[in-house]
This record gives structure tokens, sequence and C-alpha cells, in this order.
């Protein structure tokens, strides 16, 4: 592990908790949502502009991150809740190795796309200071909320929130 990732693991002890859906946090922040121009594991490109006319969860994680290996089963529960309403999770590993990431997707089992944030960018263009750091993008592209810390995502009322932000 690198100082990087032994800083970023101290910081993620930290958020230790798993919150609910009322943590989501009004985006207050400035300008257009960050580009986010990732592979996933299988070395496709994703791109969060061709997500546009969905809600997406874009979540910064790591896999020595306690809660977000707590929280990814809610995940894939909070897809299947979420029906045919237009949703779409991108899970953006924070600087490790695919080997790394590959265990640990072989062991946790995700059933949404894993990107690989290899260089940091990603991490450096959103800001993001904590695992998990996650954004609900709405349907135009833009950041709606913010939550840092592991949450119960499929939560009745974390549902509920995502949906109305859908339009169902």
């Amino acid at each position: 592990m690198n100082v990087r990732s032994l800083i970023l693991a101290i910081i993620f002890l930290s958020l230790s908790g798993i919150s609910y859906a009322s943590n989501l946090k009004p985006y207050t922040g400035k300008g257009p949502t960050p580009a986010l121009h990732l592979e996933d594991l299988q070395g496709q490109i994703h791109d969060l502009q061709d997500y546009k006319g969905q809600v997406v969860l874009v979540q910064f994680w790591a896999t020595y991150c306690g809660p977000c290996r707590k929280e990814m089963p809610s995940m894939n529960k909070l897809i299947k809740k979420m029906g045919d309403v237009p949703f779409k999770i991108l899970a953006v590993d924070m600087g490790e190795t695919k080997l790394e990431v590959s265990h640990f997707v072989d062991e946790v089992k995700p059933e949404f796309t894993i990107l690989m944030d290899s260089t940091g960018q990603a991490i450096s263009s959103w800001n993001v200071f904590a695992a998990p750091s996650n954004f609900i993008i709405d349907p135009q592209g833009r950041i709606r909320y913010t939550l840092f810390g592991g949450v119960e995502w499929d939560s009745a009322e974390m549902v509920m929130k995502l949906k109305a932000l859908a339009g169902h």
C-alpha cells in the first residue's frame, strides 16, 4: 500500500458507520458536473455523458474501505428495487490495481459497473477526500446530492428519493 492509500485508509476508517437517505445532502458546488471517462474491468470506456436521461449514482470506493464492502449488497438490492426506472451505478475504484479490484469483485459480487481510476485523475477532478464518496446525478447530468460515508442504499426512503429524481 502506498502512502496515499495509507492516508486514505485512515480517513476511511473514520467514516465506518452506515447512514440513511436522510443524510443525502443537496449539492451546493458551482460549475458543471466534472467529467468521468474511465475504463471498466473489461477495458470498455464509460463516459458519464452517455448516461444522460438516467439517474446515476457515482460512487468512489476502495477495496480496503469497510463501509464500501458493507454497503455493496444494498446497492445490488437497490438496482432491483428501482425496477424500470432509468438508473445506473458507476462505482469508481480509487487508485488500486486491477488485480486487487478483481479479487474484491469476485468476493463481493457487485451487480453494477466498476470503473478504474488508476491515475487518480477522477478523484482529483471530483474533489474526493474519503470513501465512500457518493454523488447522485440527475437525468440532465447535474449533481443533485452528495453523501460521504456508507448508506443502506435499498432503504424505502432512498428508493423513493431516487425514483422522484427520475420523475417516477
